[in-house]
């Protein structure tokens, strides 16, 4: 045979071939935007770290939220700064915190918009732990039960969803049984159930005032090197009661999201993380890169790991490009 018969590159000749054969598709309605909310009034403050995002006090989150429904994207995630902490993080609990005012703007602006929040102490508690200290160390079971608490109160607030990120054994069932015991059967979670003790937060760090003050989170977040674990937890927090699934970080561990993809018959989230958004940012900053193609690329990689929902500081970027 003078040449073979198979020729891949047939279907590559043009943009309408490429399209009509593509595998993967990224659209708008799979993100969710990550949005930071502070104290005070008329505060827009940029991220030194994450350019082009901002810090939002709570009557001016709301526009801001306005302006990614009209973009098509269907959902945020807040993430709360607040004006005290303390060792117990208490106003990650307060009915009247930073957060739960936040989610009662934005749904009053933008009611069909999902709001889910972040259920966790660490940007609230005054060492930085995603936990409640006894003798040095965070002490899984005395947390438990302020992260149902705090889930109450966010649910009491309007959210939609609650989102537990601290990695502690238990948390989604203990959550659960209380959503379920003051009314909110109806609250899904979002379980970050694969969370790895990632370099990449750095910037999330600085955005949230949440870096820990002694110490580090290797004892309750995921070692870097283990996928078989991140299953093990996944398959506990679908047991508990999970509604929807989540790796963290994103683009380093496609491995683990295609596993859970294999895996789990239930949404699949991942999170771009912060360290993520940065280097990409950085890069293109320089010239090294062409932004728009790389922010499209990273997630395309991540649909096409398995992702049904992509939690990303691009979400903005990419919905303005998918729109184009």
């Amino acid at each position: 045979m003078a040449f073979p018969i198979h020729r891949p590159r047939r279907l590559r000749r043009n943009e309408a071939l490429r399209s009509l054969t593509r595998e993967t598709t990224l659209g708008v309605p799979s993100l969710i935007y990550p949005i930071f909310v502070c104290p005070g009034r008329g505060v827009r403050s940029e991220i030194q770290s994450m350019p082009g995002n901002y810090r939002w006090s709570v009557d001016l989150v709301a526009e801001e939220c306005k302006m990614v429904r009209d973009m098509g994207i269907p959902g945020v995630i807040l993430f709360g700064i607040p004006e005290r902490k303390d060792a117990q993080g208490s106003c990650a609990y307060d009915p009247d915190g930073i957060i739960q005012r936040a989610v009662r703007a934005v749904k009053k602006a933008a009611p069909e918009l999902l709001v889910i929040c972040d259920t966790c102490l660490d940007e609230y508690t005054d060492h930085g732990h995603c936990g409640v200290i006894k003798d040095g160390e965070v002490d899984n079971d005395a947390t438990l039960e302020l992260l149902a608490r705090a889930a109450v109160t966010q649910a009491e607030a309007g959210a939609d969803l609650v989102a537990p990120s601290d990695m502690m054994d238990g948390r989604v069932g203990r959550i659960r049984a209380a959503l379920d015991k003051r009314g909110f059967q109806q609250t899904p979670i979002l379980a970050y159930s694969a969370k790895y003790a990632s370099a990449f937060y750095g910037p999330f760090r600085e955005a949230a005032d949440s870096a820990p003050k002694f110490g580090d989170r290797k004892s309750y977040q995921m070692d870097p090197a283990n996928q078989r674990e991140a299953m093990r937890e996944i398959a506990l927090d679908i047991e508990e009661g999970a509604d929807i699934i989540m790796v963290k970080p994103a683009m380093p561990y496609l491995d683990v999201l295609a596993l859970a993809r294999r895996e789990f018959d239930v949404p699949l989230a991942a999170y771009q993380v912060s360290g993520e958004f940065a280097l990409i940012e950085a890069a293109a900053r320089n010239g090294w890169v062409e932004r728009d193609r790389i922010i499209m690329e990273s997630l395309i990689s991540i649909k096409r790991a398995g992702a049904g929902i992509i939690l990303t500081y691009f979400a903005k970027d990419a919905a303005r490009l998918l729109s184009a």
